[in-house]
């Protein structure tokens, strides 16, 4: 019995500015359209939770706080959602029909870690030791 592998959960980072030489009204029509897409995968089982981001925010780390976040505009981080997915290459693939990439947006794709973080397991956060 083969059945569709169990679905993950992957976060969607939506990153990037859009192409300033675009009409107004053609940037309105990819955020229209990426709202039907949105809510169309969400109501498919598809889509998690999201939410665009506002630009100002607060850099935290143990030598303080600062103001920020201080991206390069190439890499400012706009939003935020989730993708349910038997895979990461399956996630992306998904990640690629969003209308807004016509625009200039770009999307990375992160799979969520389901299993608390171990100090004696890499992970993205945890150096490796030898």
């Amino acid at each position: 019995m083969t059945g569709k592998p169990p679905l993950s959960e992957y976060l969607v980072l939506s990153r990037g500015k859009w192409d300033s030489e675009l009409p107004q009204e053609t940037i309105q029509a990819a955020i229209d359209a990426f709202y039907a897409w949105y809510e169309r995968c969400e109501s498919e089982g598809r889509m998690g939770s999201g939410q665009r981001l506002q630009a100002q925010g607060r850099t935290v780390s143990r030598s303080g706080v600062t103001d920020g976040p201080f991206a390069e505009s190439k890499e400012v981080i706009g939003g935020y959602w989730t993708i349910l997915a038997g895979s990461l290459d399956e996630a992306a693939a998904l990640a690629a029909e969003n209308p807004c990439m016509a625009c200039g947006l770009e999307y990375e794709i992160r799979p969520i870690e389901p299993e608390r973080a171990r100090a004696d397991v890499p992970s993205s956060e945890t150096p490796l030791r030898g």
